[in-house]
């Protein structure tokens, strides 16, 4: 039976992720977390949510007591599908239809309906996701309304109340920062900059001011151009 204290984050080891994760521990009893290997060109994200739950646990034990299972799903059907930047050696550049090649057709409604059915087997109420429509790169999967039908869909289909919850919504990369601040002090800001992955390259060489990656690729520029703004507000 599902109650209205837990929750299932679709976590990938990034910094949104990490920040929601951090966001469904200081609001629920019980919180799973559920990542995906989907053949993404930056799998070196898989390594880092791993390291990322694991310092979570040990820097946190109010949250650590909450913190249940992890679960990992494999798929390889977006690489059949066909080359994207995010699942192909192929350049980071808008297309013809007016989406960055870095767009994956489809990505963001698999990983709900997934996880939509392991909070379903699972007892979990709450979904909770790092999609955004204030800092993000034009992905129509990521807007409120976009995730608001899937939550529709998704209890029809499965005659459930499941709750998609959104954090980020709204937020500039600037504001996640500051509520990753806000939610586990500045322990938390060092544990994002330090351990999560964002780039889209899969670089972790060298170490910016904001954390690893090649410093050039969308998700980088976002990353950098939030950290910067965060620390000119604070």
């Amino acid at each position: 039976m599902q109650t209205n204290d837990t929750a299932l984050v679709v976590f990938s080891g990034g910094q949104d992720s990490t920040t929601c994760l951090a966001w469904a521990l200081s609001r629920f009893n019980r919180v799973e977390t559920l990542g995906f290997d989907y053949g993404q060109r930056h799998s070196i994200e898989l390594e880092c949510r791993t390291n990322v739950l694991a310092r979570l646990r040990e820097q946190y034990r109010d949250w650590s007591e909450k913190l249940g299972q992890d679960t990992l799903l494999t798929l390889n059907v977006f690489q059949q599908l066909g080359e994207t930047a995010l699942t192909h050696d192929v350049e980071i550049a808008m297309t013809q239809s007016g989406l960055p090649s870095t767009f994956v057709p489809g990505r963001n409604l698999v990983f709900m309906t997934l996880a939509g059915a392991q909070a379903y087997r699972r007892g979990l109420k709450h979904l909770v996701t790092g999609v955004c429509e204030t800092d993000f790169s034009g992905y129509p999967d990521c807007r409120d309304d976009t995730m608001k039908a899937l939550q529709v869909a998704l209890n029809l289909g499965m005659e459930t109340r499941l709750v998609i919850d959104t954090p980020l919504m709204r937020l500039t990369k600037a504001q996640t920062w500051r509520l990753a601040r806000e939610l586990g002090g500045q322990p938390l800001v060092d544990l994002i900059l330090e351990h999560t992955h964002t780039c889209y390259k899969g670089e972790r060489g060298h170490r910016h001011p904001w954390g690893h990656g090649c410093g050039v690729c969308p998700a980088c520029e976002l990353r950098s151009a939030g950290f910067e703004l965060f620390l000119e507000t604070e």
